[in-house]
């Protein structure tokens, strides 16, 4: 087994393959190392340049198409072999000189994950920093995953922590909460070097926002409701249910006393409470039945163990 895997993501990059392989080997020559280029369907020559390097500790994943970073992430993720794993953006904005520092840090003190914080960081304040910043701070208050910089690639994983999730979607963002949930809570951060972007363009734009947005109420479901989605959907449905059964026996008792309560807003809201709660209620049932499915059809267990030793004194 190698000590280490990196898994770089690459998508119409050519300009950078080069250089970029250049300084791994530089940053690497003392650790043994495999580095995983995944070509995430470019339309450049992204792949010929990585077939360039001509060393066998590179290894070249080809998509079929543009899957988006997540998929690239989980496919080379998915071939990496290394004790341990660290992912790094393919655009020479991430300086592979960090990894050795960040690789003897997770081996010293025997962390799930190292993470790096890009402490100077070389981008554009309106359409990357402030942007970032924001989401960051949403991030951290919805999930309670108090890290400065959740948007940088650069970070480091043992090889069981990060094979325990499964990376989708466009959940890159979120690797820190998914592994949380798998119970690995030794995380730690480091500043790294972050540098200006020399060849190609930016992948990033505004449109991410809203996604970014909707994974956070994902994420915020996860940690909270993942094994217990009854108590989310079954609570908003009995209230919702409880609210129109009253509106109703209101309206029932008008009804009785004498008064025409046909086309009344107050009515069509009642119904639509009742009807409401009865599918909160069975989407709670059907998302209770998914989540045994899930655990009982792949053996997983809903707690993680940190070990089990002797109840004697030492």
């Amino acid at each position: 087994m190698k000590k280490l895997s990196l898994v770089i993501c690459v998508y119409n990059e050519e300009p950078n393959i080069k250089p970029l392989s250049e300084e791994i080997k530089a940053a690497l020559k003392d650790i043994d190392f495999e580095a995983i280029f995944v070509d995430d369907g470019s339309s450049d020559r992204t792949r010929e340049e990585i077939r360039k390097i001509n060393d066998e500790r590179f290894l070249l994943v080809e998509l079929k198409r543009n899957y988006g970073q997540s998929s690239a992430l989980q496919a080379g993720i998915d071939q990496a072999e290394g004790e341990y794993v660290a992912l790094i953006d393919g655009d020479l904005q991430n300086d592979p000189a960090d990894v050795p520092m960040m690789l003897n840090e997770i081996e010293k003190e025997g962390w799930d994950m190292v993470a790096g914080v890009r402490a100077n960081r070389k981008d554009g304040m309106f359409l990357r920093k402030v942007p970032s910043k924001i989401a960051n701070y949403m991030i951290r208050r919805a999930t309670g995953i108090h890290m400065k910089d959740l948007g940088c690639t650069l970070k480091i994983f043992t090889s069981e922590t990060i094979k325990s999730i499964h990376i989708y979607g466009e959940l890159h963002r979120y690797i820190p909460a998914l592994i949380t949930l798998e119970g690995a809570t030794r995380i730690t951060q480091v500043d790294v070097n972050h540098r200006p972007r020399t060849f190609g363009t930016s992948k990033y734009n505004l449109s991410r926002t809203t996604r970014v947005m909707s994974d956070l109420v994902l994420m915020v479901f996860f940690k909270k409701y993942m094994q217990r989605p009854m108590h989310f959907f079954g609570g908003i449905g009995i209230v919702t249910l409880g609210i129109g059964v009253l509106i109703n026996f209101y309206l029932l008792i008008l009804k009785v006393l004498g008064n025409d309560i046909w086309g009344k807003p107050l009515l069509m809201l009642g119904i639509l409470m009742v009807l409401g709660g009865i599918q909160f209620i069975t989407t709670g049932i059907i998302a209770e039945v998914q989540m045994r499915t899930y655990f009982e059809s792949q053996k997983k267990k809903p707690y993680r163990v940190k070990s089990v030793s002797p109840a004697v004194e030492k």
